[in-house]
């Protein structure tokens, strides 16, 4: 049998990660997890706001504005930590996950992309029913079409590589700065996903998600797929970025658990925390028109400094907990709790469920915050039950199975 080899491959790259028999290094498992926990935190405003996915356009989204009462800079506080860094981390992740996946064909001598254009068009078609029937602001499509993109590339040279990397980089940085001058030329219309919001979210709108039928809903999003799916379309190229960032850490060997992969957490959390969230502040203090800076400029820098100091936190537990088991298996069935979360919140928050996004509207955030803390109780009991049974998550045991047949 003639040997086939994987093109571009770079030297070493299959072990330079070292993960380990099980194919898995603990590590990035718990940042899976809390990546996935973490992108509840932005979402569940969406799901509580009038309007709901809608009024994300209308800047009824997800960015921290703080209010001169406790209950306003509690949930400021909270909305800061959260805005675009956990989805940034989530990004870099996926980015890691190719770079395991590109690694795993190099060793095997397998072509590449190969098998992995499959696993790309399972998680477009999983993304897109996604959207459809539950969450109009679903990263998965918009990940499906990068990994691609970013798999070719990683068949060509390093040095290619890095070259691709900074220029989506320079890329995202002009469309960010055109977006921002178009905003503050706009008298402040920085809305969270990068669209210009109206003076308020359409009252039919508001009706739609709290009383409207799950059929009227899923209407509504295709018939308002292009501005729903907008997000992804200004942020490709940070996505790319992220991926090709992903990539080159787990090659550095950033989450390996010896002392190269402990200094170079070390200058994440230092670097990203030290540069990020000065900046993100500053973004946030100015006000709407630099909303977009704060979530697609700072917060991915922020979100560097997140992997680096939740490593380094790792780095320090003797003996994994509860806490770190949970995180553990949220991590490992990333996929099935991230639509699980989003299928609870819309049915505690729409009228198709509970409803409560409107009965609860004049509650101040404390809901929002008791909901957030209970999907997630939900999603870590939830996951660690279903690993004592199963190996993988159901919407990864699907996929496994499928890309077998």
């Amino acid at each position: 049998m003639v040997e086939t080899q994987v093109r571009g491959a770079v030297p070493g790259a299959a072990g330079s990660g070292g993960v380990g028999r099980a194919g898995r290094l603990p590590l990035l498992d718990v940042l899976r997890g809390v990546a996935i926990l973490g992108t509840l935190m932005t979402n569940v405003w969406i799901f509580a706001a009038p309007g709901a996915e809608w009024g994300v356009l209308n800047g009824n989204g997800t960015a921290a504005s703080f209010g001169a009462s406790w209950a306003g800079t509690v949930e400021g506080v909270f909305r800061f930590v959260a805005d675009g860094k956990f989805l940034s981390m989530l990004t870099i992740l996926f980015g890691v996950g190719l770079a395991i996946q590109f690694g795993s064909a190099a060793k095997r001598g397998r072509p590449w992309p190969g098998r992995y254009k499959w696993r790309a068009l399972f998680l477009f078609v999983e993304g897109t029913v996604h959207f459809v029937l539950v969450f109009a602001w679903d990263v998965l499509m918009g990940y499906a079409v990068v990994a691609l993109l970013v798999a070719w590339q990683l068949t060509r040279t390093a040095r290619t590589q890095r070259v691709l990397m900074w220029v989506a980089g320079g890329v995202h940085g002009v469309v960010l700065g055109l977006l921002t001058l178009a905003a503050v030329a706009g008298g402040g219309s920085g809305a969270d996903a990068g669209s210009a919001p109206s003076a308020g979210v359409n009252p039919r709108v508001v009706d739609l998600y709290a009383d409207g039928s799950y059929l009227e809903q899923i209407a509504f999003r295709l018939q308002n797929a292009i501005a729903l799916r907008m997000e992804p379309v200004i942020s490709f190229a940070l996505l790319v970025f992220l991926f090709h960032l992903g990539v080159r850490l787990y090659r550095a060997g950033a989450f390996r658990p010896d002392a190269p992969g402990r200094r170079i957490r070390r200058r994440l959390c230092g670097w990203g925390l030290g540069l990020g969230v000065p900046l993100n502040v500053a973004a946030v203090a100015a006000g709407p028109d630099l909303a977009m800076v704060a979530r697609y400029g700072a917060a991915p820098v922020v979100a560097v400094g997140y992997l680096g100091l939740i490593g380094l936190l790792v780095d320090r537990v003797r003996r994994p907990g509860p806490l770190t088991a949970g995180l553990t298996a949220v991590g490992r069935t990333a996929l099935s709790c991230y639509v699980l979360q989003n299928v609870l919140c819309v049915l505690v928050c729409y009228g198709l469920g509970l409803g409560l996004a409107a009965r609860w509207a004049d509650h101040g955030p404390w809901w929002v915050l008791g909901l957030w803390a209970a999907v997630c109780a939900v999603l870590v009991s939830g996951a660690r039950l279903w690993l004592r049974r199963f190996e993988h998550g159901p919407l990864e045991s699907v996929q496994k199975r499928l890309l077998r047949s």
